[in-house]
């Protein structure tokens, strides 16, 4: 079930509980990112994931991603820069350490490339240990099948710029098979923090043509441009 909120009460609120994480809007200039700053170090995102490139998972150690208590209440979030989706309570054991979902985004079109290849879109789902070591899950999004969670997201904003889904299972929006590449990176919008541990999933996920369309309607072009690899290592995980 869905509840949308017009209110300017409401929506201040969220704006103040959320504002210690974002950034001033100008630095979220997508027309101007040769002006953004980040650490003169080369461990940036995104990347283009040359699928040749990539070294296979030490199978002698934990690799695989295991998604757990999936369903969960979300908030909806324009957040001036995309669409985001709070969640709490959903979690994951990512090679075998312990994660919790924070949130996840949407950019259009997709920031990561598969051998040059773009998507239409791509979602990021950001995980975080109690250590506060950030894990992002990158999901490619590509024209098919309507997905019902994507729907309900687009939906829950309406006009407004906050919404709720009163519960859903977040595990619809990414793919059963979670094979992946791996690096170290960056977070893709300002700061632009390193250190940031990257799975991007091997398998796309289908939304509809008019699914796609609700996200652009949105933000289109808010995607980071492609950053070098800079001879990090690139991690292949087969998870069957």
């Amino acid at each position: 079930m869905l509840r949308s909120s017009r209110s300017r009460v409401l929506v201040v609120a969220v704006a103040a509980l959320l504002a210690p994480t974002f950034v001033s809007a100008q630095q979220y200039d997508y027309e101007r990112q040769e002006k953004w700053q980040y650490p003169a170090s080369l461990g940036q995102s995104p990347i283009d994931i040359q699928r040749t490139a990539a070294s296979e998972g030490d199978m002698e150690e934990a690799q695989a991603i295991e998604l757990r208590d999936t369903e969960a209440a979300l908030r909806v979030v324009d957040n001036g820069h995309s669409v985001e989706v709070e969640a709490h309570g959903p979690d994951a054991l990512i090679r075998g350490r312990h994660f919790e979902l924070m949130q996840f985004h949407f950019h259009a079109a997709s920031e990561h490339t598969i051998d040059g290849e773009s998507f239409p879109l791509e979602g990021h789902f950001v995980f975080k240990a109690k250590d506060g070591r950030l894990a992002v899950v990158g999901v490619m999004y590509r024209e098919g099948d309507a997905n019902k969670l994507a729907g309900e997201v687009l939906e829950a904003l309406g006009d407004a710029r906050e919404g709720e889904i009163e519960r859903e299972d977040i595990a619809i929006m990414l793919p059963r098979d979670k094979s992946y590449h791996h690096y170290l990176g960056s977070l893709t919008t300002p700061p632009l923090t390193e250190n940031v541990e990257w799975y991007v999933l091997d398998t796309p996920v289908t939304l509809s043509a008019t699914q796609i369309a609700g996200f652009n309607a949105r933000y289109s072009h808010n995607n980071r441009k492609v950053q070098p690899l800079n001879e990090r290592p690139l991690i292949h995980y087969a998870a069957h």
